[in-house]
């Protein structure tokens, strides 16, 4: 979660220099996001009048010099920049009044923790625009009024007007990880979804939280035995149902990286190859999908000679080369494609939103990575290689079949005097020219 918070920025606006300094240090020193802080209305105009796309949230206090009564937020929030309210002036009627506007979270200068608090809320709401969040009710009322509030919090949204039609986006869409889900619902009601997405081992790291208006006291317990992980009545008060969809998230997250440990390659730390087999399945169904449609490839490789290497080095240097070429390979893939270690010597690769040309192009400098330049080992540099298997996922099958395909033509590579990459698109090139 702090990897992805790196970069990014943060509006403060603020006229103690104290909290700027402070603000500044931290979130910069232990987060990496850089804090711009305007002391006044005119500096806050000027800012924002550079570009407001920049930031992510501003913290703002209600009292500033030329905006004494909470001047900033309405500005803030024109400009679409989310801002939490940082104060120590705040009662029941000026709590109402900020939690009627877009404000994202308000925090009170009351103590030694008021730091914390308001960094704590800079990283969560932040956070939140890594996670999309299923919206599932039959009235487009209660459905924009839920989607509403949780737009406050950053979240991105995708909406369901039917039971029936939030299992198909959860099919089409690995990327939802919380759901917000009404009972009262034609066909398929609430707890029935519930139960329908439990029955999914695929789902299992999805958060449920059910929602109803109805008078019904066992309510609760039967979304709750289905499987829900939380329910809030309606109508609910703003503050509470932050406060619970707060609270699911922050498990959504401890969860995220106990399994990311689990999903990690001990050595490398690529992912595995359990990681690799449950999550590219997804992505590929997702790629599919006709509205979103994304160009896929699958690459496997391996490192040329790696027995021999091991043979003539030893399993350390061989340990050190797997763990160099696995870093050079996780510097070029990034985040975009999915980049596992299978086992051995060998690695996979699903190369996202590039067609068959970009692809091989793309795998081409990865093997360029790996062969550039000399490993550096305890006995000395080393030159290593890599050949590569290219496969294009074009039609919708067994994921197997995409990585069998991708080996069969990484032994084509290593027939062909390794350090090199063979695709599909080369194999049918030949047989036009033949």
């Amino acid at each position: 979660m702090t990897d992805q918070l790196v970069g990014r920025k943060v509006l403060l606006v603020e006229d103690s220099k104290t909290y700027v300094a402070a603000l500044a240090v931290r979130l910069d020193t232990h987060y990496g996001i850089e804090v711009v802080a305007c002391s006044s209305m005119d500096d806050l105009r000027r800012t924002l009048a550079y570009g407001c796309s920049d930031y992510s949230v501003a913290i703002a206090d209600l009292n500033q010099p030329g905006g004494p009564h909470g001047e900033a937020l309405d500005l803030l929030i024109a400009h679409d920049v989310p801002p939490i309210v940082f104060t120590g002036s705040f009662d029941e009627a000026t709590r109402n009044e900020m939690l009627a506007k877009q404000i994202a979270d308000y925090v009170l200068k009351d103590g030694p923790s008021a730091l914390d608090n308001v960094i704590s809320s800079v990283v969560r709401l932040m956070s939140n625009r890594e996670v999309r969040v299923l919206v599932v009710d039959d009235m487009r009322s209660t459905r924009e009024l839920l989607a509403r509030h949780l737009k406050k919090q950053l979240f991105r949204i995708t909406k369901a007007t039917s039971a029936e039609m939030a299992l198909k986006e959860l099919s089409l869409r690995p990327d939802i990880e919380l759901a917000v889900v009404d009972y009262e619902m034609p066909g398929m009601n609430g707890v029935e979804f519930v139960r329908n997405v439990r029955r999914n081992s695929a789902y299992d790291g999805i958060r449920i939280i059910g929602v109803s208006s109805a008078e019904r006291s066992d309510l609760m317990m039967e979304y709750l035995k289905a499987g829900a992980n939380d329910y809030v009545r309606r109508p609910f008060d703003d503050e509470e149902f932050r406060l619970r969809v707060a609270q699911n998230v922050a498990t959504l997250f401890h969860v995220r990286q106990l399994r990311d440990k689990a999903a990690r390659d001990y050595l490398t730390g690529l992912y595995n190859r359990r990681h690799f087999f449950e999550v590219g399945p997804r992505l590929v169904a997702a790629g599919h999908d006709p509205e979103e449609s994304v160009p896929m490839s699958m690459a496997v490789m391996d490192i040329d000679n790696f027995k021999l290497l091991n043979d003539t080095y030893g399993h350390e240097i061989g340990d050190e080369v797997l763990k160099e070429v696995s870093n050079r390979l996780m510097d070029a893939c990034g985040e975009k494609h999915l980049l596992a270690r299978l086992g051995g010597e060998e690695f996979g690769v699903l190369v996202r939103g590039l067609d068959p040309m970009g692809a091989r192009a793309f795998c081409e400098e990865l093997r360029r990575c790996i062969s550039r330049e000399s490993i550096l080992t305890d006995d000395g540099p080393l030159n290593v290689t890599v050949s590569i298997g290219l496969a294009e996922v074009a039609e919708m099958e067994a994921f197997d079949n995409y990585l069998n395909a991708a080996d069969q033509l990484l032994y084509m590579a290593k027939d062909a005097g390794r350090n090199r990459v063979v695709a599909e698109r080369d194999l049918n090139h030949h047989e036009d020219v033949a």
